[in-house]
């Protein structure tokens, strides 16, 4: 089984900068998408950011395009999610998560290994 540990969570001022890390560890996919998702007390879990395979392609939720970049280092088998220019908005428990399909999906359900999450408190 794939293991996730996130971590690189806190809190900040609004403005500030934080950096996800996403460490897996386990069995070794040919192909899967990675994602990060948020989810708020209250509120839906949303796809944040995914990544392909390969790192090529690359989706973000509008609300974060021009701030955060998802990226990732094979070799490491991490994930990352550079956060600039936070928001109180932001402020959510981050997880992320492995999909065992070439296309990457916004869905939720596409999912089928997610991490414990990292907590995000942005202040204003």
């Amino acid at each position: 089984q794939v293991q996730l540990v996130e971590s690189g969570g806190g809190s900040v001022q609004a403005g500030g900068s934080l950096r996800l890390s996403c460490a897996a560890s386990g069995y070794t996919y040919r192909t899967y998408c990675m994602a990060w998702f948020r989810q708020a007390p209250g509120k839906e879990r949303e796809a944040v950011a995914t990544i392909s395979t390969g790192g090529d392609s690359t989706y973000y939720v509008d609300s974060v395009k021009g701030r955060f970049t998802i990226s990732k280092d094979n070799a490491k088998n991490t994930l990352y999610l550079q956060m600039n220019s936070l928001k109180p908005e932001d402020t959510a428990m981050y997880y992320c998560a492995v999909a065992l399909r070439a296309f990457c999906s916004r869905a939720k359900h596409e999912y089928s290994y997610w991490g414990q999450g990292t907590q995000v408190t942005v202040s204003s």
